[in-house]
């Protein structure tokens, strides 16, 4: 399960920090191909940070931030759906809406936090 959700965390990360990874990579456009072919794949990727890491956050003991971090860009990832739950979706939005601007730091931060947890 923890290989599983970091690997998801970083096409996430990939998927929110496009925009400052673009620029490290110059003409060779690596990310945003990169980004292109994981955009279909958005909701499982966004699905398995957020699910998961809320699952981790709550029952796990360890990694408290790497688990905060991935539920946030879960979330960001998934504001179009979360919008649906009749019960918290209107909370959910509000909560994804706040976390907009941090977008890039959130998706830049969980890519190093997953990279790290996975070697």
């Amino acid at each position: 399960m923890g290989f599983i959700f970091d690997i998801a965390n970083i096409l996430a990360g990939i998927l929110l920090g496009i925009t400052a990874l673009d620029k490290l990579d110059g003409e060779s456009n690596f990310f945003n191909n990169v980004a292109k072919k994981l955009m279909p794949f958005t909701l499982i990727i966004g699905g398995i940070s957020f699910g998961l890491g809320l699952f981790l956050l709550i029952f796990s003991k360890g990694g408290f931030l790497y688990e905060l971090v991935a539920v946030s860009g879960g979330l960001l990832l998934l504001t179009h759906v979360v919008s649906q739950i009749p019960a918290v979706g209107g909370v959910l939005v509000k909560i994804s809406k706040k976390l907009m601007p941090f977008k890039v730091i959130i998706g830049i931060t969980l890519l190093i936090f997953a990279l790290i947890y996975l070697f």
